[in-house]
Formats: C-alpha cells, structure tokens, sequence
C-alpha cells in the first residue's frame, strides 16, 4: 500500500531545483540515488499489466528501481536477505552491540567515507573478537553480523555499527561451546578503549599515508599538528560502545534484523507533511523519555534532500559484513561446528514450491490467481487503460 506521502514526491517536487543550485557539488551517486528514488515504481521503468483468472480485475505494476537507499525497495530486499539468514542462527542468546564515532572523527569520516567506514567496520570487528578470545573475558572465537548506520533519528550524520552477536563462542581448541553469561557478553569500558587504540590508529597511518582528504573548515589538518591537535579530544574522551540485554530467542533476532539490515536514513512512514513550510518529519529525541522522546520537525525542502543525501554510500561499499564464525569463507564449517558442540540437529529445510512463471499476489478482489498479461518497456503505458472485463477463463473459453 502506497504511503500518503514518499520522498520520491518530494525529490520529485524539489529534486530538480536542488540539483540546479548544487550543480558541481553532488556526486555522480547521489545524482543516480535521486533519479532512481523519482523514477521508482513509475512508468519510466516499465512495467507489466496483472489479470486475475476468475473474476476479471487487473491492475497495473510498475517496475522497482532496487536502489539500495530508496525507502520503497529494502522490504523486498530485507526479506530475502533474512531468508537466507535464518539458516545461521543459533539456539543460544543474542546480543546486540552498538560502537559509535565521536564527533571529531565523524568530520573527518564525512569527508573519508568509503575509508574511515571501512576502518569502523574493521576496528570494531578486531575489538569485538580479540576481548572475546582473551580468557579474562569469554575465552572463545565469536561469530558477528555488522551492519553500518550514518544517521540519527533527525537524518544528522552519525556513523555507527550495529552487531548482533550470539552469546558464547567456540573454544579455541575447538572441543566446546563456551556460552557468555546470561545477561552479560564483554565489558564495555574495555571494548570503548580498544576500539578508540585501533581506529586512531589506522586513522593515523592512513594520514601518514597521505589518503585522506580534507575539504572546507578541515584543510589545515592535512598538516600533521593540526591533525593530532583535531584528534586531541577524541583521544582522551570515553569512545561509547553500548551492548543491549540479550535478545528473547531467535525469532526476536530475525524480527530485529528485518528493522535494521535495509533502513535507510528516513522511512516513508515517518513523512508528515510537504507544503509551503517545507518536510514535517518524525523523530526520536533521544535526551527525552517517555512520549516526549516521540518529536516533530520541519525542514526546509532542500534541507531535508541535503540531509538524506549526506547518507549515500559509496558505490560498491558493502554495508553489511560478518566477522568471525559467520565469516563467509568458513561461515558453513563453523555453524555445523557449533550445532555439533551445541548438541543441536540442524531442522531439515523443506524448499518452498516455486511460483509458477507469471504468477502474481493474489487477486484483492476475489483471492484468485493473478496472472502477467502485457509487459511494457520504459516510459510507456499498458496498450489499453486498466477497466473491467470478464474474467480471462470465459475469455479464453
């Protein structure tokens, strides 16, 4: 069902405006993001005309543009991720494990994206599995699944990790299961401190290197003392790393996964209004509790374009990345592994039937089998508009 208001309508609206007065400023992705978010789902994709068997009805579908930061295509796209993913999950408990970028190594991440989210994912991956293996700790080789989030609940640039994590892991020897306490995974403070060591340090060396790339108020750090004096605070603050209760079972997991693998910055949902007083949006301030934590602000048509594109990753970055057991080299190996230690037999997999080529869902009319009748290219319409007609088995008949 079709929101009451997308940001398709609103890129549709003011998009053209917007990339007249950036012209030169936005990059070729963030220009093919906006012509694919428009364009979604409408005739200039093509698409096919559906007929239902029984009672007549058809409808028109047009084609999804399936760019990963358009708001209408990730339920598709999450579904079928989550499918696959069900199969690697664990009777065990999972824990869910947020590292976030202070501020001033965000500026610098704004203006380094494809590197320094690169650095995020590996840092925090490398701290997540050298405690886990320390003794001290929990003693075992851990299985993590990563997924990278730039934004705040207002669309502000905030770069973050968020991992699931089962609760224990395999001893190094391989010979048991060593499960985490029940509420309890790793220390956080030990977590935040080895973090901040890893990524300052692969920050450094990537400015030793000479790639990075400073632009507007940060030029002055490609010089070294202005670099570490930038960095000066971020080393001496806490670097906040925050570990949630343990989910209650898979399925709590897979329900988690399904909110956060495919979000992008704003959902269609939490669209208010767009008039003459600009985008009215919902979001989360998390400095409240209770209902005054559920806000509303308005911005500025080009405001709100500007903050949904600071979120467009570069093109061929992998957003979601498993570390560990769930590594994909040895992803296989490791589960049965871990099944055999759990003392756990694997659920014999039944394969859903296929769809019949040319099936559709069902007809919203009667519940009858909906078949494609006409396909169309791009920028055309069906050869006859969608009226009623009797049903295609009289028809045929």
């Amino acid at each position: 069902m079709r929101a009451d208001l997308e940001v398709a309508d609103i890129f549709r609206s003011a998009g053209p405006a917007y990339r007249a007065a950036h012209a030169g400023h936005l990059s070729l992705t963030q220009l093919k993001v906006m012509s694919a978010i428009e364009t979604c789902r409408t005739a200039a994709l093509g698409g096919h005309v559906e007929a239902c068997e029984d009672c007549g009805h058809w409808r028109v579908a047009y084609n999804s543009c399936r760019n990963r930061h358009c708001p209408k295509c990730q339920g598709a796209a999450a579904r079928t991720w989550l499918a696959e993913r069900e199969a690697d999950l664990l009777p065990v408990g999972y824990f869910h494990v947020v590292f976030t970028l202070p501020a001033e190594v965000a500026d610098i991440a704004f203006q380094n994206k494809a590197l320094l989210y690169d650095v995020l994912f590996k840092a925090a991956a490398q701290t997540m599995l050298t405690i886990a293996a320390d003794p001290r700790h929990l003693g075992a080789r851990i299985g993590i699944t990563a997924v990278l989030h730039t934004w705040g609940s207002a669309m502000t640039h905030h770069p973050h990790v968020h991992m699931i994590v089962p609760g224990g892991g395999i001893a190094p020897d391989a010979s048991r299961w060593i499960s985490s306490r029940p509420a309890f995974l790793l220390p956080v403070r030990v977590l935040g401190a080895l973090f901040r060591q890893l990524f300052l340090a692969r920050l450094n060396a990537l400015h030793d290197a000479g790639k990075l790339a400073f632009f507007g108020s940060l030029t002055d750090l490609t010089k070294r003392r202005a670099f570490q004096r930038h960095l000066a605070p971020a080393r001496k603050k806490r670097w906040v790393v925050y570990a949630k209760p343990p989910f209650a079972g898979p399925e709590a997991v897979l329900a988690y996964l399904s909110r956060y693998t495919h979000r992008v910055a704003i959902s269609n949902r939490r669209l208010i209004a767009f008039d003459e007083n600009g985008v009215t949006l919902r979001y989360k301030d998390y400095r409240r509790d209770g209902p005054e934590r559920q806000r509303a602000m308005t911005l500025t048509a080009d405001e709100f374009i500007r903050r949904f594109l600071l979120h467009v990753l570069p093109r061929g970055f992998h957003r979601i990345r498993h570390y560990g057991l769930l590594a994909s080299a040895a992803r296989h190996d490791n589960l049965a592994l871990a099944r055999r230690l759990l003392a756990v037999t694997p659920e014999t997999q039944v394969p859903e039937p296929e769809a019949e080529p040319g099936t559709c869902a069902p007809c919203p009319c009667c519940g009858g089998r909906m078949i494609v009748i006409e396909n169309f290219p791009r920028w055309s319409q069906p050869r006859a508009p969608p009226k009623p007609t009797p049903p295609i088995r009289e028809r045929i008949a």
